[in-house]
């Protein structure tokens, strides 16, 4: 391993600058650059594995403030419209309502899921509860299994 990438891994794996790293990398992955959280909070848990609760809690806050700006993007976007009646093909949106941010982890679509319930104006207090669940569920698992599920198994498949 090159030295400048080793250093950089050790300065990463202090608490004082992974933690507010894997902050901002789930913050902006859930607003304005789509990208991946999971390899941040790996490699600070796998150094750090003492700190896997915090640092899931700390990617699971980032990534949910990152789903509310996002959420309140779409809100503003249907304010400057000013649409009375929500476009067919989010009806169903409405119908399932904030349930549905469960799943604002999803790649592709979360983000998406997100800006369209602002857009619908769906209450942003279960907004908040179903993504925050959803995204910390999707943290949790996804840590454990890259921690857990031995490497000769990842690169077979890889």
């Amino acid at each position: 391993m090159p030295d400048w990438l080793n250093h950089l891994l050790q300065l990463f794996s202090l608490s004082s600058v992974g933690l507010p790293a894997i902050f901002v990398v789930a913050f902006v992955s859930a607003t304005i650059m789509p990208m991946a959280t999971e390899p941040v909070l790996f490699g600070f848990v796998k150094l750090n594995p003492d700190l896997f609760w915090p640092a899931v809690a700390v990617a699971t806050v980032g990534n949910t403030l990152g789903g509310m700006v996002t959420y309140f993007m779409g809100y503003g976007a249907h304010e400057l419209l000013a649409h009375d009646k929500p476009p067919v093909h989010l009806r169903w949106l409405q119908r399932l309502g904030a349930p549905v941010l469960l799943l604002s982890w999803v790649p592709l679509i979360g983000d998406a899921l997100c800006a369209m319930a602002g857009w619908l104006k769906l209450a942003w207090k279960p907004v908040l509860l179903w993504m925050s669940l959803g995204k910390f569920i999707r943290f949790v698992v996804m840590t454990v299994a890259l921690l857990w599920i031995p490497e000769s198994f990842w690169q077979r498949l890889f």
